[in-house]
């Protein structure tokens, strides 16, 4: 088994050496077939200033660097400081010209993900220039050159993730095979792929080995997950939320004790925002495991009342009433005729006769339910009134038998002188 292991640390350190001297090997070639025909015709520019009549001055030297190969080097790195905006802005509106001729906007989205890298890549090349016109070459300036490269290689490669985004929820509203949610969380973890794999190869570009951590990842993953296993069961649900798209963004759910409308669903936690618009975060874990009331998803919406009116109505009056309340519902346009409706004369109140009104609405929307929900009940007031008779409101009424006579006795006794 140990020998296993041994020659699987083996091949992965070689595989990804391999792979991390290929980077660095590359963004080396790159800079140099950039800027060696710059160098080339500047250089005997700077040579003529050595042969003329003031030859003499542009020799002396400042740090062992002649005094015209400093200033050359100066306004190079200066002129490509100054000019990488308007550099980047010609040619990206190049570019720009003819992706407007397709008809997506996902080129649109990669040539301005590409324009913050491309104005980097003139300071790259002004710096590089500046060391070659300097005869600055050591393994430092190399390392750092070619780290800022390959830095700016995955700026590129994640300036990219915003058109795959954009790919990815276009083909969910084509297809319905794939959430917007799951869209997001495809695209969070490709953007985090990149970053962790440019830190890599910037850590390699300076000299660090981090093949021996790359090849432990697997020996080590284990305990890493026993470490983190709160974060892991976290990551591991809101794969599941995904999988199973029981929430989306937008909807109106109630879950762990928390209502409220979804913001946004993460790799470890997702944020509702309630009603009283506080933000509640629940870690993805409790989600994925917690029984989920997802209100958005009705369709239709339930009204339900008790209309109370007083005694001194008629039975006809109630029958009336009643058969007028389920004639409205019945021609009511925004009252869903498919699902339940029952309107009837149902308990005796203690200071009313109670009409039980049981019905949905056609939309679960919250706006539009109360705007229907006003409507019904303003043509219920109407109905009551229509009939003759009127609404009850708690009162009792105390009824006298007999009032008893209260006799006044009239006193004779004379009143004495004393």
């Amino acid at each position: 088994m140990a020998d296993t292991n041994s020659t699987l640390h083996v091949v992965v350190e070689n595989n990804t050496t391999f792979a991390l001297q290929k980077v660095s090997q590359s963004s080396k070639e790159l800079l140099d077939y950039i800027d060696r025909d710059i160098f080339n015709a500047i250089q005997p520019l700077i040579n003529e200033l050595y042969k003329s009549e003031y030859g003499v001055f542009f020799t002396y030297t400042i740090f062992s660097i002649p005094i015209a190969n400093l200033i050359a080097a100066i306004v190079i790195f200066l002129l490509f400081l100054v000019l990488r905006k308007y550099l980047t802005k010609y040619v990206t509106s190049i570019l720009l010209y003819f992706a407007k001729k397709s008809d997506t906007e996902v080129d649109d989205m990669i040539i301005r993900g590409f324009k913050a890298p491309l104005e980097f890549l003139f300071i790259i090349i002004g710096i590089d220039l500046f060391f070659q016109l300097t005869f600055i070459n050591n393994t430092f300036t190399q390392n750092l050159l070619s780290s800022m490269l390959t830095i700016d290689i995955f700026w590129i490669l994640y300036g990219f993730t915003p058109a795959l985004n954009k790919t990815l929820h276009e083909h969910a509203n084509a297809t319905g095979t794939l959430s917007h949610e799951l869209s997001n969380f495809i695209v969070r973890v490709v953007r985090i792929l990149i970053v962790a794999i440019g830190f890599i190869a910037l850590l390699y570009g300076f000299g660090i080995n981090v093949t021996a951590f790359v090849a432990s990842l697997g020996l080590g993953g284990l305990a890493f997950a026993l470490a983190a296993k709160d974060t892991a069961a976290n990551l591991f649900g809101s794969i599941a939320i995904m999988l199973d798209q029981s929430i989306k963004i937008g909807e109106w759910i109630k879950v762990g004790g928390a209502e409220g409308v979804v913001e946004d669903i993460g790799m470890r936690t997702t944020k509702i925002r309630t009603f009283e618009k506080s933000i509640v975060v629940v870690p993805n874990s409790i989600v994925a495991n917690s029984n989920i009331e997802n209100f958005s998803r009705r369709g239709i919406r339930r009204i339900k009342m008790v209309i109370g009116v007083t005694y001194d109505t008629t039975p006809i009056q109630i029958q009336n009433i009643v058969n007028d309340i389920k004639t409205m519902l019945q021609n009511h346009p925004e009252i869903c005729q498919d699902a339940t409706m029952l309107v009837r004369f149902d308990r005796f109140n203690d200071s009313s006769l109670g009409i039980f009104v049981y019905t949905f609405t056609v939309t679960a929307n919250w706006a539009d339910y109360l705007r229907i929900r006003e409507d019904v009940n303003i043509k219920i007031m109407e109905i009551v009134q229509n009939n003759g008779s009127s609404f009850a409101f708690p009162s009792q009424s105390v009824y006298l038998e007999k009032v008893p006579e209260i006799e006044y006795k009239k006193d004779d006794t004379a009143t004495k002188d004393i």
